[in-house]
């Protein structure tokens, strides 16, 4: 039995697998933003009820968190204390010098405070220089002193991050020694143990982010792992990182820093399964929340990994799936600008307390949703008859909106839904036609609770087909969290020419590096039979600014042999990324081992349902709102329609975690794995 388990905006989704029956059970249960441990065991506890088994039968729970996250965005971690090379203590406030957009943007532009104070860093008479070698003594005396001083003054947790610590850590493990003797109580992050990597700035920013969200995370897994104790549970917990791997309980409150998009992950992982097993090789991953839309593009059964991301206007320099952001989801609320006079929706959201005002949980605020139920595409239960809605609390909402605009509800509904559709759009073009993709060439998986209800709308407007709707689509990144792998890169720079480099060189720091990585994966009780190991180096061209990542074989790496493949391997990549490739050397950056951890597949059981006469799955007859007109509109109980079923649009599609909105013109079938397809009709005739 594995449990995953997604915290979102507005609701906790949460999948059951039993391996045995190979049968799967799903749950969905309100957030509570004051504390998530406490929505997460209300989850657990409803789905055991449902599968009818006890909490003791589950024995893994794979978690996706917005810890770490949150607090990063609304400013609530943990006081920092920050211990520098003596003459770096601006290194936050000085960052990159980047400013948001041109003129305008660098006028308004509010430089947020940096996660470490100046009041709490200290400078410490120390020097390393690029090769590693000593340049000023650590002076132990005074370092010591500015220790006492920093940590007497009620710093949560302490941040080591001093000058070329990458290619030489003995000073900060020094210092981290003297912390550890005389203030055992506080947290210790070492930037050469976080980030061993070049660049000043990202290495002390990440590991900062890193204890500033550390004793956050301490005490909420502290808090779950009690509250699910307390349900019965005992099952081994296991966090997503950003990259979409696993890392126990234990590694994540050590180093939380790599869950900072540790929710989108679970669905960009199951898209990838869905290309692999449907034989789509493009799909753009379309997860549409409460709260926000998270996009991201597969091609060839892979998503793209980034070894970076942005947490508000913080860089934070961790390996994370390649995902664009933004703030339009169901919970998004919509309101006239004072200003303009024009509707605006987003990045507003009413959460999960109170909610859409269609929630009936006090909300005032018309909301994504709330048009939804307005224009006939949301039935008036959800989450089969457990959750009821407010239709015409709903709709008094959206028609206040209509008044002040002088619209009907219905149109003013539609321009709500419409304006939603344009921003999520937006993140679409971006990972898309801004990077040279075509997205008429893509297929949209649909999913989120409210994807599906967008997703056929979107399509229409990008060209991209079919719409695949998978099973679980409410809770899709959930199902990504049990499909994941145990996943963790360990990286070393190493920055040489690679004219006349002996390969010795290379080869003896991937063995150093793939002993630390078979050691983590013992540490994560990895068997040897599910265990690999992958070695990439990132190259660039002399003078460049940023490197490429080639993979390097496992073949070569234990032959020894020369450089030549790899550097040959790289100036193709570079010609394929950039359309060029140079004659001037080659420079090596840094060495990368990847440790995985292979989990057993979810092998979902094929649907139930008759192919026959799909008139038999249909529950209802509903309006609904098309081409600026009420039509009446057949509501399909999706678990009724087999494998070869073909529903003809405009239709609605139910089933518990959410709906699917078929549009007039498409038609929808179901397919061998149990997903939905929409097409055009004009394609599909």
């Amino acid at each position: 039995m594995r449990l995953g388990v997604d915290v979102g905006g507005t609701f906790t989704d949460l999948l059951l697998h039993d391996e045995k029956t190979q049968r799967t059970y799903e749950a969905k249960t309100p957030s509570t933003p004051e504390d998530q441990s406490i929505g997460v065991a209300a989850g657990v506890k409803l789905i055991c009820e449902k599968a009818g088994i006890s909490p003791s039968d589950v024995e893994l729970i794979l978690h996706g968190t917005t810890v770490a996250t949150n607090a990063v965005l609304e400013g609530k971690g943990a006081r920092v204390g920050l211990l520098v090379t003596e003459g770096f203590e601006y290194t936050l406030h000085l960052a990159k010098a980047w400013t948001p957009g041109p003129l305008f943007g660098w006028i308004n532009m509010e430089k947020p405070d940096p996660l470490a104070s100046l009041a709490d860093t200290r400078g410490i008479p120390e020097r390393m220089n690029a090769r590693g070698e000593v340049v000023r003594e650590l002076d132990i005396e005074k370092a010591t002193a500015m220790i006492d001083d920093l940590c007497s003054s009620g710093i949560e947790a302490l941040t080591i991050s001093l000058m070329h610590s990458y290619a030489n850590a003995e000073h900060e493990r020094a210092l981290g020694a003297i912390v550890a003797e005389r203030y055992p109580d506080i947290p210790v992050s070492l930037s050469s143990d976080i980030l061993p990597e070049f660049r000043e700035y990202d290495r002390a920013i990440t590991t900062v982010m890193n204890d500033y969200v550390r004793p956050i995370m301490k005490r909420y897994l502290s808090r779950i792992e009690d509250r699910l104790d307390k349900e019965g549970v005992s099952a081994r917990l296991h966090i997503v990182r950003s990259d979409g791997g696993l890392m126990s309980a234990a590694a994540a409150s050590e180093r939380p820093v790599h869950t900072v998009l540790s929710g989108p992950a679970g669905g960009v992982t199951s898209t990838v399964m869905l290309s692999r097993r449907s034989g789509f090789s493009k799909l753009l991953a379309f997860d549409m929340g409460g709260t926000s839309t998270d996009v991201s593009v597969i091609i060839d059964g892979e998503a793209t990994i980034s070894r970076s991301t942005e947490v508000g206007m913080f860089p934070a320099k961790v390996p994370t799936l390649d995902v664009r952001s933004v703030g339009a989801g169901g919970g998004s609320i919509a309101d006239v600008s004072e200003l303009t006079g024009s509707l605006r929706v987003g990045p507003r959201s009413a959460g999960a307390n109170p909610g859409p005002v269609s929630y009936g949980r006090g909300g005032t605020e018309p909301a994504v949703s709330d048009a939804n139920v307005v224009l006939g595409y949301l039935p008036p239960v959800l989450l089969g008859g457990d959750m009821s809605l407010d239709v015409d609390g709903a709709r008094k909402a959206v028609a206040g909106i209509g008044e002040t605009l002088g619209l009907s509800p219905e149109d003013a509904a539609k321009g709500i839904i419409d304006i939603a559709n344009e921003v999520m759009l937006g993140a679409l073009r971006v990972i898309t036609v801004q990077r040279g993709l075509d997205p008429r060439e893509f297929g949209i998986v649909a999913f989120g609770g409210a994807g599906p209800l967008h997703a056929n709308a979107i399509a229409e407007l990008l060209g991209c087909y079919p719409v695949m709707v998978p099973p679980n689509p409410g809770v899709l990144s959930a199902l990504g969290f049990l499909e994941a792998d145990f996943k963790n890169e360990f990286v070393q720079t190493y920055i040489r020419s690679t004219v006349g480099l002996d390969p010795d060189a290379v080869w003896s720091r991937f063995a150093e590096l793939e002993d630390k990585a078979k050691t983590w994966l013992k540490e994560q009780e990895v068997s040897a039979a599910d265990a690999s190991i992958q070695y990439t180096l990132d190259l660039r061209y002399e003078q460049q600014g940023f490197e490429v990542s080639v993979d390097v074989s496992e073949e070569l790496v234990r032959q020894k042999g020369g450089l030549e493949p790899i550097l040959a391997d790289y100036h193709a990549l570079h010609e394929r990324l950039y359309g060029v490739r140079f004659t001037v050397p080659v420079e090596l950056v840094a060495l990368r081992v990847v440790a995985r951890g292979a989990t057993p597949p979810v092998n979902e059981a094929a649907p139930t349902g008759s192919a026959g006469d799909v008139k038999a799955a249909i529950m209802e007859t509903r309006p609904a709102y098309f081409d600026g007109a009420w039509h009446e509109t057949p509501h399909y109980d999706r678990s009724k329609l087999g494998v070869g079923s073909r529903v003809e649009g405009p239709a609605i599609i139910r089933q518990y975690d959410t709906t699917t909105v078929l549009l007039p013109a498409h038609y929808a079938e179901i397919d061998d794995h149990g997903n939905v397809l929409i097409w055009p009709i004009s394609k599909g005739m």
